[in-house]
């Protein structure tokens, strides 16, 4: 990758290798953002001996709740584990028995169940804090530089681009690679879209000590996950290691609606109050997933980009994960991040060029995100279906 190979002169000795003189300079490339698409990339980089610097608006690595559980698939996902050498390290921390998947009515009852085989490791848990820990423990020191919060990408399309932070630090590269998510600073730099609101709204419950505090919970929902919905609302409920759960209750809102009912977010019992008159007809046992939490509620609007989201090629930036493709919480986020990431940084270590590797990659992730994004599109609102009434893809994935 960009590496001509040095001018040599014949002599009557051994030929001599390059000099510093004659050695072209490393390509210097910037990740933005230290989630597990950005991680991903670095750690296969840094694999083939091609350095690579992550940049992080968190403080450090510990700033933030990292989010619940996801499910890692053996045709993605952990594709890009094995590439990056950490498989087993994978499986070590992997939860087998939370692939479990329930389908529940408003009262409660089972109307669907996956239970996984002995044996089966195609969609194994994990809790994004490990997978985020685990590829960080991976990384050479020094590789994430925390703190650098970006303000913009310039240059010109050829490159060199010129990263600045909200600090007023300033960082030269050759290629910047976009992880950092739907909000992406990055993807200005090659695209003007913006994601748009969905029409569902997720509202985030945790609850801690499962086994001692909420046992009958514990029962309702099995080892793994559960979800259930009225066509009108629903709930996703998913275990996650140390004891811990996290409940999803999706309703088709306004994006303000915590506001426009006269609540703020911070007003934990007005929220329950109001949940529990929209969630009336649902049992006792279900209305305990919702109201029983330990702590505050968390709004997280679901957002999409457009269908299909493209740009034109630019051999010095490129987007992967939610930064090129966002799209709704269907079980394809943070396993087609790692897999963008796999391809990228395979296409980096093979092609000739910066730009090559760029465009090859992109002419594999864009037709699939699209094709992927078709599929999805509208998937949001496929999320408050009755489980079991026909849409397959009920209840929000895990990834």
């Amino acid at each position: 990758m960009d590496r001509p190979a040095p001018t040599q002169t014949r002599t009557t000795g051994p030929e001599p290798g390059p000099t510093p003189a004659t050695a072209p300079p490393r390509p210097r490339i910037s990740i933005i953002g230290a989630g597990p698409g950005g991680l991903t990339c670095a750690r296969i980089l840094q694999q083939h001996g091609i350095a690579v610097t992550v940049y992080d608006r968190d403080p450090d690595a510990n700033s933030r709740d990292q989010g619940g559980s996801l499910d890692l698939h053996e045709d993605d996902g952990q594709l890009a584990l094995r590439d990056a050498g950490l498989l087993d390290a994978f499986f070590a921390l992997a939860r087998v028995e939370g692939q479990e998947m329930r389908g529940l009515d408003p009262a409660g009852n089972v109307l669907a169940h996956h239970l996984p085989d002995e044996g089966e490791t195609a969609r194994p848990e994990i809790d994004r804090g490990q997978l985020r820990d685990l590829l960080l423990r991976s990384l050479a020191a020094g590789t994430v530089q925390w703190g650098h919060t970006l303000e913009s990408v310039s240059g010109p399309a050829d490159g060199p681009r010129t990263l600045t932070f909200t600090d007023g630090t300033c960082v030269e590269a050759d290629l910047v690679i976009g992880a950092d998510g739907a909000f992406s600073r990055v993807r200005a730099a090659v695209s003007p879209a913006t994601p748009q609101y969905t029409g569902v709204s997720f509202l985030e419950a945790w609850f801690d000590d499962m086994e001692t505090a909420h046992p009958e919970l514990c029962q309702l929902v099995g080892k793994g996950s559960a979800h259930a919905a009225d066509g009108e609302r629903g709930l996703f409920a998913q275990r996650n290691s140390g004891g811990h759960m996290r409940v999803y209750l999706m309703q088709h809102v306004p994006a303000d609606w915590i506001a426009a009912n006269g609540l703020r977010p911070e007003d934990t019992e007005g929220i329950r109050a109001h949940l529990l008159s929209a969630y009336a007809a649902w049992s006792p046992g279900m209305l305990r997933l919702i109201t029983d939490n330990d702590g505050p509620y968390v709004d997280r609007p679901l957002l999409a980009l457009p269908v299909p989201h493209t740009w034109e090629h630019s051999p010095s930036v490129t987007l992967l994960g939610d930064a090129a493709h966002l799209m709704p919480p269907l079980g394809v986020g943070v396993n087609l991040a790692m897999l963008d990431a796999r391809e990228l940084a395979r296409a980096l270590v093979h092609s000739p060029t910066i730009g090559d590797a760029v465009r090859d990659y992109e002419q594999t992730m864009l037709p699939r995100s699209a094709e992927m994004a078709r599929r999805l599109e509208g998937g949001a609102r496929s999320m408050l279906d009755v489980p079991g009434s026909g849409d397959e893809r009920h209840g929000p994935a895990r990834s």
